[in-house]
């Protein structure tokens, strides 16, 4: 099993679609695959029509009153199944914070699942908290989607750093340009300049009104839209991502 978060410290520079995408793709590959939604906007559960069956249900399964297998619901797609988020995960930190091992709680969580699932894909709300901590010990690879800007990429900094001090393994951090306005001097110098950095994917994410249509559709992009570029992208940076993760 490889756990693979979507984050950032930003929001806005596209976590979810990225997420959805290629988990989309984990799973048309014939993984088994399994997308956890820890956002409280819930956007990756409405973009794959899922959604709680219990109340408050996020919350319960933090503090152990309900198990994480039960919370698990099949996708309208093959081999990719969801757990949907709900407004009880903003208060994610405090429950945490509660129990015993409170920067593992999560990876002790994921531990049920090693054999019923190929990949784990985790959608991150953005920030740094507690909740991130567990994310940062619990991933094997923490995916962070950069639009090709100053401050954006200062936001990799940022996160390294915190890494660095609170001694996680920074090797676990990998980067990949998202949004990427082809129109953009500035878009492309930053990506020329950082892709001679070794954490940083060759394939990139194009800023595309394809991708845009997936809140219409509430769908993944390769189920409405299979021959854009846009979907090729998104083909492209999932083959390199399974290459360095899976080999």
């Amino acid at each position: 099993m490889v756990t693979l978060a979507f984050y950032n410290l930003k929001g806005g520079v596209g976590k979810t679609t990225s997420a959805i995408n290629l988990a989309y793709l984990s799973a048309k590959d014939g993984y088994k695959t399994l997308l956890w939604d820890l956002d409280p906007q819930g956007s990756a559960s409405f973009y794959l029509g899922v959604s709680s069956s219990i109340k408050n249900e996020s919350k319960k399964v933090l503090k152990n009153d309900v198990d994480l297998l039960s919370t698990i619901q099949p996708s309208l797609y093959k081999n990719l199944s969801v757990i949907p988020a709900d407004i009880s995960a903003r208060h994610a930190d405090v429950l945490l914070s509660e129990g015993k091992q409170s920067k593992k709680r999560l990876g002790t969580l994921l531990s049920s699942l090693k054999k019923s699932f190929d990949f784990i894909i985790i959608d991150s709300p953005p920030g740094i908290s507690l909740l991130h901590d567990n994310i940062f010990n619990a991933a094997d690879w923490i995916l962070l989607p950069n639009i090709p800007t100053t401050l954006s990429i200062r936001s990799y900094d940022t996160v390294a750093n915190y890494f660095t001090e609170q001694e996680f393994d920074k090797s676990k951090l990998r980067c990949f340009f998202n949004m990427v306005d082809s129109r953009k001097n500035l878009h492309h110098e930053t990506m020329a300049f950082f892709n001679k950095e070794n954490h940083f994917f060759k394939n990139y994410i194009p800023y595309l009104s394809d991708i845009e249509k997936m809140g219409l559709n509430e769908a993944p992009l390769e189920t409405f839209a299979p021959n854009s570029f846009a979907a090729k992208c998104y083909r492209d940076l999932w083959k390199e991502i399974k290459t360095s993760v899976v080999g």
